[in-house]
């Protein structure tokens, strides 16, 4: 079977999220990934937790398939090994510390002399330029730089996403501008320099509060876990206790709604709640409304009632409920990947294609391709050796 990158080669100099996240994904395709780590400790996103068999919840999402090279860049040997597999890559992606890979000699004006087809992507909080270049930047950091948090939570307390979203948008940026990069060296022959801002990919991610704004006009209210705007549209409480999730997106359905739902079709013209503008400026009145009537019911029969009526409806699942999900066993979505700890569930990543199946590799120990890596390169045993005992443990920057 023939996956889209295979004979694709990604050196990574990567830790915690947005490039492991990217660079993973490129491994689901095909790609050989390399994944240069400090010597003994490897990425500190191994040491975030022990959940998973002992392993970090973090790192056993995003490191599968993947060659782990423990190389203390600092020191000559482990510098020169980097540069021979950088000769014949196809990509590089880091996500050091702002301005670590150019004081290694990493920069992009090296590597392009070095191999003018590679590809370098940067992924930084901030990008390479302007007054925050330099700045250190996390995922909450972020978050809140790019406004996530203003639109975020209760009107009383602004709430970060519970997982890492900026981190994930860069990822995802890297990993799509890779893509493309890799199509125009098919026809340029040459490779190409990908700058990822984290503030940037979330800036994307927030147009449409930024747009809602327009001109300073009041941006979207913190509203919990309802819609901001649309309206009905959020968690809603049944009579026995328990919550129901649903959501109407226009006329046709706010109709049926009151028809065959509230069983008041009355409501459904009356002037507080006729257009979504209405049922948004009258939303406690309407919620007020609309409880009452969901008191009468279970959350089974409101949701019977929602399905017949065709109004968008869901669980308030928890972590047992995605795990133990009906709709991801009925689509075959999990399967079996190997870690240093033993055998653990994963899910497929998005998207069934029908030409090639994804690759779900196992994750790496620390440095457990070494040997094989610098092998291939030509390196004799002694060499290898004298490589590790070389290096220092917990010195590489970044």
């Amino acid at each position: 079977m023939v996956r889209p990158l295979d004979g694709i080669t990604v050196v990574s100099l990567e830790h915690a999220v947005a490039a492991p996240f990217c660079t993973r994904q490129l491994a689901d395709l095909g790609a050989r990934v390399v994944k240069v780590e400090r010597p003994g400790s490897g990425d500190f996103a191994r040491g975030y937790d022990q959940r998973v068999k002992g392993q970090s919840s973090h790192f056993t999402w995003i490191n599968r398939s993947k060659e782990s090279l423990a190389l203390d860049v600092k020191q000559p040997q482990a510098k020169q090994a980097l540069m021979e597999l950088l000769k014949t890559a196809d990509v590089l992606v880091q996500n050091l510390a702002p301005g670590a890979a150019a004081r290694m000699g990493l920069s992009y004006e090296v590597l392009k002399a070095h191999n003018p087809k590679l590809i370098v992507c940067d992924i930084s909080g901030y990008g390479s330029d302007g007054p925050y270049r330099d700045k250190k930047a996390y995922d909450l950091l972020i978050q809140s730089e790019a406004g996530f948090l203003s639109v975020t939570g209760t009107p009383d307390t602004p709430s970060k996403s519970g997982i890492s979203v900026a981190d994930i948008a860069a990822g995802m940026y890297a990993y799509t501008n890779i893509l493309s990069a890799l199509l125009l060296r098919g026809r340029t022959g040459e490779g190409s320099h990908i700058d990822v801002s984290m503030l940037e990919a979330m800036g994307e991610w927030m147009s449409y509060p930024l747009y809602y704004a327009y001109d300073g006009a009041t941006p979207p209210p913190r509203t919990g876990a309802s819609h901001a705007s649309i309206y009905p549209y959020g968690p809603f409480t049944a009579g026995d206790g328990c919550t129901v999730m649903l959501g109407l997106q226009n006329e046709r359905e706010w109709k049926a709604f009151c028809d065959s739902v509230l069983l008041r079709p009355e409501v459904a013209v009356d002037a507080r709640f006729h257009s979504n503008a209405q049922r948004n400026a009258n939303r406690s009145e309407l919620q007020e409304l609309i409880l009452q009537e969901f008191a009468q019911l279970s959350a089974a029969q409101l949701v019977q009632r929602l399905d017949a009526a065709g109004i968008a409806n869901a669980h308030v699942n928890d972590m047992a409920g995605l795990w133990a999900h009906p709709q991801l066993a009925a689509r075959q979505r999990w399967r079996s990947v190997a870690t240093p700890a033993g055998e653990v569930a994963a899910l497929l990543p998005p998207g069934v294609n029908s030409a090639f199946e994804y690759r779900m590799d196992p994750i790496p120990a620390v440095g457990q391709h070494n040997a094989a890596i610098l092998a291939a390169l030509g390196w004799s045993s002694a060499q290898i050796a004298d490589l590790q005992q070389a290096q220092t443990p917990g010195t590489a920057d970044g």
